[in-house]
């Protein structure tokens, strides 16, 4: 089945750790959340690494350098090395090189893990607008205590028309203490300063995979992620198939009307359902069954019921309604009433 053309949750019989070489992890609400690990998430990692399936860290947030992230990771309980880190940081520069001379000054709006990965590929990081022989701006998520200047130091140059990157444009990002602004939040204030529009390398766009695939020669990937529009939509342009949990910033309505290229491979709870085949959702007469329940679109609202008088999963009942609701809205985006259905599974 297409991306275009899905329809529902796809099933798996083999545990999905076992039916991809590769598991391309978003971190921010996938593995953890500010400085805490996601239930279920060490565990599950560690299995399904004993078990031969490697495991790649991508993430979006610039911040950080490779190094540090893998050993924040370490210290969660995850053994991971720097190589198996894959920032945006990463795939900007990269975008960059490809446009400028070698040992080109780029202005830097974010933090280290910039400053790192543009001397990876060559290019010096310069702090003012005002250096001679400036070829490019480039600007990731620099945390809660970056200076409002160097906004305004990034609108300088682009205004002057130095060709302008932005490693992601995410406009939220998870942490301990909830939701915070991301990069596409600061993004957005140079974008209104100049009236201009960067290059972004982050997912979900094309930059990003291909600075994955080719840091991890994954041949069957699978990307694991928390956001339609960043994790699911990447997996989508990249043509590979992805696993969203429910950890994150995802909720269960905006699962239910999503359009085709947010709609997820397979749905599960947490980093446990990497170790699990999926469950089949089995369409017939218009009603989607999973698990121990049954979901219809009834003409512009979602009925969910259990099939059954055994258990039934509330993610069970999420993927039928999934599958009801996707059929119905086509290609395109579901409007009906979800509220009864969202009832039923207690979200």
């Amino acid at each position: 089945m297409t991306r275009q053309s899905r329809t529902s949750p796809a099933g798996s019989e083999r545990s999905l750790h076992q039916a991809y070489d590769t598991a391309l992890l978003d971190l921010d609400g996938v593995v953890y959340a500010g400085g805490h690990a996601i239930a279920h998430a060490v565990e599950s990692l560690a299995a399904a690494r004993a078990d031969g399936m490697h495991l790649a860290y991508v993430t979006n947030n610039a911040l950080r350098t490779p190094e540090a992230v893998a050993e924040h990771l370490c210290e969660l309980g995850i053994p991971t090395e720097a190589g198996e880190v894959i920032t945006s940081a990463q795939a900007v520069a990269r975008l960059i090189a490809e446009q400028v001379e070698p040992g080109a000054k780029v202005l830097v709006i974010g933090g280290e893990g910039l400053r790192v990965a543009l001397r990876e590929r060559g290019l010096v990081p310069v702090e003012s607008a005002d250096e001679e022989g400036l070829a490019a701006v480039v600007q990731g998520y620099g945390g809660p205590g970056l200076e409002w200047g160097r906004f305004a130091e990034a609108a300088y140059a682009v205004n002057r028309g130095v060709p302008w990157f932005a490693s992601n444009t995410d406009l939220t990002i998870p942490g301990a203490r909830g939701i915070g602004p991301g990069n596409g939040a600061a993004v957005e204030v140079v974008r209104i300063a100049t009236g201009a529009d960067p290059q972004v390398a982050g997912k979900p766009l094309p930059p990003m995979h291909r600075e994955t695939v080719l840091r991890t020669g994954a041949e069957r990937p699978l990307v694991v992620g928390d956001r339609l529009d960043t994790d699911i939509e990447g997996a989508f342009n990249g043509d590979v198939d992805s696993l969203l949990v429910l950890t994150g910033v995802t909720d269960a309505e905006q699962l239910l009307r999503a359009e085709p290229r947010h709609r997820p491979t397979y749905v599960d709870r947490d980093l446990r359902g990497l170790l699990t085949g999926q469950p089949e959702v089995a369409g017939r007469d218009g009603a989607w069954r999973c698990g121990g329940w049954s979901a219809v679109d009834a003409g512009g609202h979602l009925e969910l019921s259990r099939a059954g008088d055994g258990e039934a999963d509330p993610v069970d009942g999420l993927r039928a309604a999934c599958a009801a609701a996707w059929s119905a809205a086509g290609d395109g985006v579901y409007r009906g009433d979800v509220g009864k259905a969202l009832g039923a599974l207690g979200w």
